[in-house]
């Protein structure tokens, strides 16, 4: 595996938020964490793919509702 150094810049409450919401207390692992679950979740994938397993699960949802 290769490994690159990436930088950006951030608002303070932004980090801070992050932090939070990741649980780390490091700025390296919480960005490391946030980035993951980015290409992890399928919900961050924008194609119509993606939109009509979103879709596929509501309509499962609301067909347990009903039973």
């Amino acid at each position: 595996m290769k490994i690159v150094h990436a930088q950006t810049v951030l608002a303070e409450d932004q980090l801070e938020a992050l932090k939070k919401k990741t649980g780390e207390t490091s700025t390296k692992d919480a960005l490391s964490k946030a980035v993951d679950h980015y290409l992890e979740c399928e919900y961050t994938d924008m194609s119509d793919e993606m939109w009509t397993h979103k879709l596929e699960k509501v309509v499962q949802k609301k067909q347990q509702k009903s039973i």
